[in-house]
């Protein structure tokens, strides 16, 4: 890890996303991420559920290396994410505040909730 000591642990997630809003903005032809939000939610998506499913494939994996693999794939899984966040214009610090929202309500509480 070459993050400064001082540095907040979600300061790269934060960066990507301004970066990815910035993309989204100005589709820089020469970027995976201009294919990505050109082809958009749907290819944004299919992108979304192979990276879903390599997570879950790489849980699986033993030992320091499937460790390795499982890190790297949510990576991928978070980045593609953000990739489909950027192109409908919702900002990571949207996401952090409904999760803020709904901090200490029990999972099947606000699930039951969405149905009213």
């Amino acid at each position: 890890m070459n993050r400064p000591l001082d540095s907040h642990p979600l300061e790269p997630l934060s960066r990507l996303m301004r970066t990815l809003a910035e993309r989204a903005q100005t589709r820089p032809a020469d970027s995976y991420t201009t294919k990505l939000l050109d082809g958009g939610p749907e290819k944004i998506g299919k992108k979304i559920r192979e990276e879903a499913e390599e997570l879950i494939e790489a849980a699986s994996e033993e030992g320091d290396a499937g460790r390795e693999h499982f890190v790297y794939e949510a990576g991928d899984l978070v980045y593609h994410t953000l990739v489909l966040l950027a192109y409908k214009g919702v900002d990571l610090n949207e996401v952090a505040d409904e999760l803020d929202r709904r901090e200490g309500t029990s999972g099947l509480v606000e699930k039951a909730n969405r149905k009213k």
